[in-house]
């Protein structure tokens, strides 16, 4: 069994969502995406957010996802910083 596990990960990532409004995962799948990006944005030289000694890059971005170090942004939301930064 993978620890923490994809619910534990979808709980802290929800975490901030309150009761009425829609969660900012719903699936397995955006867990595995969102920490792939993270190692591959590791992997391209970007420091490690949690202490890591000798760990992968991809156990490194679980852990700072289940650390709550790293967030997950819906795509209204990135598209909504995307035209703050434009302007």
């Amino acid at each position: 069994m993978l620890h923490p596990s994809y619910t534990d990960l979808m709980n802290v990532v929800n975490s901030e969502v309150g009761e009425n409004e829609t969660p900012v995962v719903n699936s397995r799948y955006s867990i595995v995406l969102a920490t792939a990006k993270r190692a591959r944005e590791i992997i391209g030289g970007a420091d490690p957010l949690v202490y890591s000694s000798g760990k992968k890059p991809l156990s490194v971005a679980v852990e700072e996802l289940d650390k709550a170090k790293i967030k997950i942004m819906a795509e209204e939301e990135k598209s909504e910083d995307e035209i703050e930064l434009a302007e």
